[in-house]
């Protein structure tokens, strides 16, 4: 076949007519002695997928998907609910605290997508009415994404919500699709590989009337003019893994950088904070550049910030915990600025007009930190979100399934005891 494909298909013709192949009954090394016939499909079968150790699936041409047990043979659910054939399945495995659980997802000739949970054979989730049959899937653990590729490259999130998709292509579409390096994708197109760079947008934000922010997963922080769509800033957060030198400072370049998630965005006009990682940035909108962080804030990833009426601001994070900062000014010696951060490439924007990057060094004496001035311990799973009432208090939500409520004991008491006096003026006192 190789002969065939370089040019050769008359010497390989040849070949196979006058060397008949056979190697009889007795086949020592042939461990495949036994076989057993799975029925269930009524169609070409053209999909198989492992779903863990012992349990597979299977799709075609019929619209149905089996599950099956590979030890015993058994057939163990069916899943019903495509009306044409199966165009492409595949298996996708997420994580939720300790646990682990594998889905299927399937695309059809019907125009639609569906998401089944092997366990009870539920179908969890659908899309339909696509524009085009999707012909490929793929799935991106490491940034909870799958993408689905037909005549147009669709990427999705967990809860089946489409995140972004490329323009329209021809009806060849896109027949197969491979993960790279650097958050690429490599799409086959007919005659041509078209390689896709994805930008996943984790934050969004208005920032003022003429501005609104995002934030990505490559810790990319745009900010954008609200009228006509052009980037006002960018700023690119990078350090590096190890930082041997503890002296604070700015460097154009960094050998080893690493990217980092923008989680969360907030802004009250004139400052920004950006949850990236497990650090915090505020970032100056009217200086277009960074006037304090903590690249360490918390001991794993910060989910919500809010910026304080006295100049302060709040974060939480998957490690439970909601912490109140404080900027103050940078002292020396102190945690690194390490290189690459905040402000290594900044659009020059007088014009409003994109151009080419200029390379920006930020004033040592400019920066502050951040210093932890409270820390509110209560919850025993990640905290989501909070919620400021102002001097009533302040409410949390966590993963622990428990709602708090954190207020003012002075304030407190004092109402209690005007409670109480009230109460007792009402009684003629004791």
């Amino acid at each position: 076949m190789l002969r065939w494909i370089l040019g050769g298909r008359d010497a390989q013709g040849s070949v196979e007519k006058n060397h008949v192949l056979f190697i009889g009954e007795e086949q020592p090394k042939n461990w495949f002695t036994e076989l057993q016939v799975l029925k269930g499909h009524f169609d070409i079968v053209r999909f198989l997928v492992q779903i863990d150790d012992f349990r597979f699936a299977s799709a075609g041409d019929d619209g149905l998907v089996l599950v099956w047990n590979v030890e015993t043979g058994e057939r163990l659910l069916e899943l019903r609910g495509h009306s044409q054939q199966i165009t492409a399945m595949t298996a996708y495995t997420h994580t939720s605290g300790e646990n682990t659980h594998t889905s299927l997802i399937t695309a059809s000739s019907d125009r639609t997508l569906s998401l089944w949970d092997p366990e009870t054979g539920n179908r969890v989730q659908t899309v339909s009415d696509l524009q085009s049959s999707v012909k490929c899937l793929l799935v991106l653990e490491r940034l909870c994404v799958w993408v689905s590729g037909g005549n147009e490259l669709c990427v999705w999130n967990r809860d089946f919500q489409l995140q972004c998709q490329s323009q329209h292509h021809d009806d060849t579409g896109i027949s197969a699709m491979v993960e790279l390096p650097k958050n690429c994708i490599a799409a086959a197109m007919d005659k041509e590989i078209v390689i896709f760079r994805l930008t996943i947008i984790h934050a969004l934000i208005n920032v003022n009337d003429g501005l609104f922010a995002s934030g990505s997963h490559v810790g990319e922080l745009i900010l954008w003019d609200a009228v006509d769509w052009t980037i006002m800033a960018y700023e690119h957060i990078l350090w590096e893994e190890s930082q041997t030198d503890t002296q604070a400072e700015i460097r154009l370049a960094a050998p080893k950088p690493s990217e980092m998630s923008i989680q969360h965005l907030t802004s009250d006009g004139e400052l920004m904070v950006a949850a990236v990682g497990s650090g915090l940035y505020v970032y100056s909108v009217i200086t277009k550049s960074v006037v304090a962080y903590r690249k360490t804030a918390h001991d794993s990833n910060v989910l919500h910030t809010m910026l304080l009426p006295d100049g302060g601001l709040m974060s939480c994070s998957e490690d439970g915990s909601v912490r109140m900062w404080e900027m103050q000014d940078l002292l020396l010696p102190a945690e690194p600025a390490s290189a690459g951060f905040f402000g290594m490439w900044t659009f020059g924007r007088s014009n409003k007009q994109a151009g080419p990057p200029v390379k920006k060094v930020i004033e040592l004496p400019s920066l502050r930190t951040l210093e932890l001035t409270g820390d509110l311990i209560g919850h025993s799973g990640a905290v989501q979100m909070f919620m400021s009432f102002g001097e009533k208090g302040l409410v949390t939500c966590s993963t622990d399934h428990l709602l708090i409520a954190w207020k003012n004991r002075e304030r407190e008491s004092h109402l209690r005891s005007l409670a109480l006096f009230r109460k007792l003026e009402e009684n003629g006192g004791l």
